[in-house]
């Protein structure tokens, strides 16, 4: 079963309604060093404003990073990057606007459409060196370009993301045995001299973007960055599908010394040359909906030829785990998600599946962008979407009841608790909703900061102090508060197979975790313990809880830790390759945790191991959900996946269904829900479906 998120008991109870005198209107995207929000000025202009976790803006170290990311964005604001609005890198949660481009990065891009056609690739190899060109003319070596951090708009290629970018005459350098960056797109001298990096770095970043671009892979891929490092370091780069009239400038870029590959006007001549059908229309990604079938194509002035293998064999080879310290930097990009389903079913549509079952398909959504969130309680799939909460029968999808809410906001997804639909909007309100009808049982106001988190029948409340308060989810009365020792501002979670709620704290150093289980009913402590290092409890049971651990720098989840209470022991099972923004759940003893890269895991505490990997190719996926034979999720293209519990193997996947409106964004997938036989799930374009979740294969 899915956890029941916190939604924000710590230091982050409460994202910021203002950065500086900008509203934040909806999130964009959120990473392991803060989250992008769109917002708009007082004239009305889009915008992208990043803002830092409130742990990082303590850290005196991630200022100084954010303040120069902020100083090179401006150096190099123009035609080929987003544009810096305004900043304030000291406010007390730093935070940057820049202007919102609408777009995907080409690594959705490429994700969602496969490789790019040739002509495609030509101009976005052009304007990219025209990107670097004006990066690199103001002093600025970018260091992190990779696929996530090119947005495709209109009028080009957009470079974003300068988080570990710095002038050359900066004085911020790069720690002794710290290297800063992404494996597959990092040049050999950021491995061997990273003090010595310079724009030659990001040419061969270049063309190592440009092999994803036109295969969906890397010139350099395993599942290791270690491996990886050795294959950029010592091996030839894997060409194989690239046009043979690119691979060779494709070659020139990946040389492995800096002075063998071209500069930026270099590429731009060479490319020029390549083919007279090169131009510098815009660029407008194709988009590949649903079933239908694609568009014809003009036909392009030449046949374009796929080059073979352009290297020579690879030597495997085995890295000791301390050969290379990896810190994989990059705060993160906003994602902007679009398309439609170009075939909507009528309302409540069914589909005869395995045993008789029916599926069906429902777009209650109309009103606005936005995804339906959903929880199934008193035999109802009960939702909330754009200002509104409504009920559906899980029969068949029809709308039970509508309970419009003019303006709110919603905060999480809704929960059932105490027999009523308990949601929060973003001003700080929580309510209750009869199940039957919609009408308002009982509201209650809360104070700024104030977290929340709902078990079976108590809400609890937490405020910045550390006071915690027990309030009756059927009746909105106060039971109890109190303080926890050793707490300060606690972060509290549940979990629907558990009967306790987990107090969590972590030191300042990030060196160690407090751990207190209370009795949600009473408040009172039934047992507390100190475990080493920072943890996110992800799951409860058999009298164990289940931790993701994170590197308390850079927040990746480095390991999965097991506490049994019984017995005070703890076990830590460390990840063979950290992952970054990891969301998790736990079904018999197995932790499966999802990377933001759409790496997927499972692993088994009681085996002490991983069992099995799978890449997903999902960025930014939904929450986990899983039974005995399946795990469930989401991505933002609307898709339900189903990976197989036991072997790692994709079982099914459902057709993307997008957001039709022409700057649409997901902002917070609603992770699946789970019945014994039947899964639900919701879409940006505002449908909500149910399917056999037994039978994944005839989705």
């Amino acid at each position: 079963m899915t956890p029941q998120r916190n939604t924000g008991a710590g230091a982050e109870a409460e994202l910021p309604e203002y950065a500086g005198h900008y509203p934040l209107e909806s999130c964009l995207g959120s990473g392991g060093m803060g989250v992008v929000h769109l917002a708009r000025s007082t004239s009305g202009m889009k915008l992208a404003v990043k803002v830092v976790h409130a742990e990082f803006a303590r850290d005196p170290e991630f200022r100084g990073r954010f303040r120069q990311e902020v100083a090179a964005a401006r150096r190099v604001s123009g035609a080929f990057t987003a544009p810096v609005v305004d900043a304030d890198p000291e406010a007390e949660r730093p935070w940057m606007a820049t202007l919102f481009i609408p777009g995907p990065t080409l690594s959705d891009q490429v994700k969602r459409n496969g490789p790019m056609e040739a002509a495609q690739l030509r101009r976005l190899m052009a304007g990219l060196a025209e990107a670097l060109r004006d990066i690199h003319r103001v002093g600025v070596v970018h260091r992190d370009l990779k696929p996530s951090n090119v947005l495709l708009a209109e009028d080009g290629p957009k470079v974003i993301d300068f988080g570990i970018s710095r002038p050359k005459d900066s004085e911020l350098r790069t720690e002794t045995g710290k290297l800063i960056g992404t494996p597959p797109f990092m040049a050999p001298e950021q491995f061997r001299r990273p003090r010595e990096v310079g724009p030659a770095a990001d040419i061969f970043a270049l063309g190592s973007v440009m092999v994803h671009a036109a295969t969906g892979r890397g010139p350099f891929d395993s599942d290791s960055p270690y491996v990886v490092a050795y294959q950029v370091v010592h091996d030839e780069p894997d060409l194989t599908g690239v046009p043979e009239n690119l691979a060779p400038l494709v070659l020139r870029c990946l040389a492995k010394e800096p002075e063998d590959r071209p500069t930026p006007d270099e590429l731009m001549r060479e490319l020029r040359s390549v083919a007279a059908s090169y131009d510098t229309q815009a660029f407008i990604p194709a988009q590949r909906t649903g079933n239908t079938p694609p568009s014809p194509k003009p036909a392009a002035p030449e046949p374009e030829k796929r080059s073979g293998r352009w290297h020579r064999p690879r030597r495997r080879v085995v890295l000791a785990a301390g050969a290379l310290a990896l810190a994989v930097g990059g705060i993160l990009a906003s994602v902007q998600w679009l398309g439609a389903d170009p075939t909507p079913q009528p309302h409540g549509s069914p589909r005869t599946t395995a045993a008789g079952f029916s599926a069906w398909r429902a777009k209650p959504v109309t009103k606005g962008a936005g995804m339906a969130h959903c929880a199934f309680g008193v035999q109802k799939l009960l939702c909330t979407g754009p200002e509104q909460a409504f009920a559906l029968d899980p029969k068949d999808g029809t709308v039970l009841w509508r309970r419009a809410f003019a303006g709110a906001r919603w905060s999480g997804a809704p929960v059932v608790s105490g027999g009523l639909l308990q949601v929060r909007d973003q001003a700080g309100q929580v309510e209750a909703l009869d199940p039957g009808s919609g009408a308002t049982r009982w509201q209650r106001d809360l104070a700024a900061n104030t977290g929340t988190q709902y078990t079976a029948k108590t809400l609890l409340l937490t405020r910045a102090d550390g006071l915690i308060t027990g309030v009756e989810s059927a009746s909105g009365r106060t039971k109890w508060s109190r303080h926890l020792p050793n707490h300060h501002r606690p972060r509290i979670d549940s979990f629907p197979s558990d009967a306790s709620a987990y107090a969590t704290t972590t030191s300042n150093d990030g060196k160690s975790t407090r751990v207190t289980a209370i009795d949600p009913g009473s408040g009172s402590v039934r047992w507390s313990t100190l475990l080493t290092g920072t943890l996110e409890p992800v799951g409860a049971e058999g009298g164990s809880v289940y931790f993701l651990s994170a590197d308390p720098v850079y927040g990746d989840t480095d390991a999965v830790v097991r506490y049994t209470a019984n017995s005070r022991t703890s076990r830590r099972v460390v990840l063979p390759t950290a992952r970054q923004d990891a969301q998790a759940t736990v079904h018999g003893g197995v932790v499966f945790l999802l990377g933001s890269t759409g790496a997927l895991d499972a692993v088994d505490t009681g085996a002490g191991k991983r069992i099995w990997h799978l890449e997903t190719s999902v960025s930014r996926g939904s929450a986990l959900v899983a039974h005995d034979h399946y795990v469930y999720f989401s991505a933002a293209d609307g898709r339900l996946l189903a990976v197989d519990a036991r072997r790692g193997d994709l079982a099914g996947q459902t057709p993307p269904r997008l957001d039709a409106q022409p700057d649409g964004v997901a902002s917070g997938l609603s992770a699946p829900v789970l019945t014994p036989a039947r899964v639900y799930a919701t879409a940006p374009d505002g449908t909500v479906f149910a399917l056999d979740g037994r039978d994944p294969s005839a989705w």
